[in-house]
Order: structure tokens, then sequence, then C-alpha cells
């Protein structure tokens, strides 16, 4: 059995959902910011530790192989990390291969 399912409506690329679900044009505005700014902060968490991971390999010297033995993932993964792909990662998977690296993670909230 099969459902058969269609998009009414698509967002254009750089459009603003918010408005498009109906939202008076100023909380529509203020909503996308905020999801910007929320979006934006996650992003530099992911680039903070990201950065922590690529700069522990390149101090011990290792290969991706060998970093990736030591951090559970795969050699792509590693590859990912130092090429700063964040959208494929969690903060939670960045946290734990740090953990894996002896690292330890602090946050701090301002």
């Amino acid at each position: 059995m099969s459902i058969a399912t269609k998009s009414m409506h698509i967002t254009a690329v750089g459009g603003n959902v918010f408005a498009d679900l109906g939202f008076a044009p100023e909380e529509a505005a203020a909503l996308q910011a905020e999801s910007k700014r929320i979006i934006s902060e996650k992003l530099a968490i992911k680039e903070a530790l990201m950065t922590e991971l690529a700069e522990w390999i390149d101090e011990k010297k290792l290969k991706q192989a060998d970093a990736a033995q030591i951090l559970g993932v795969t050699r792509p993964r590693v590859s990912d990390v130092i090429h700063k792909k964040s959208v494929k990662f969690t903060i939670d998977s960045l946290v734990d291969m740090l953990a894996r690296t002896g690292k330890h993670v602090q946050l701090s909230v301002q």
C-alpha cells in the first residue's frame, strides 16, 4: 500500500519559512533572525570542536586512518573533521571524539 503525498508549497532558498507559515511580517522577520542566530552559534561550537580535533591529529602527527581508529570513526569521517564539514556532525559526536583523545570539553554560558 502506498500513500500519495503532494507538496503544497516550497519555501524558496533565502525565503522566510515563518512568513510562508502565515506569521505577521514583523514576527516572521524576528523568528527568522533568531533561528539564524541559533544556527550560527551551533556552527561556531562545531567549528571550535573540529579545530581542536584537527590540531590534536596534527600535533600527534597521525595519519587519518590511525586517527580514525583512535576516534572510533571511519577515515572519511576524519577527513570531514579536518576539512570542517560541520553539517555532517552533531556537537555530541564531536565531543565524544574529543573524549577519546583524552581531552575534556567544558561548557561556559554567558
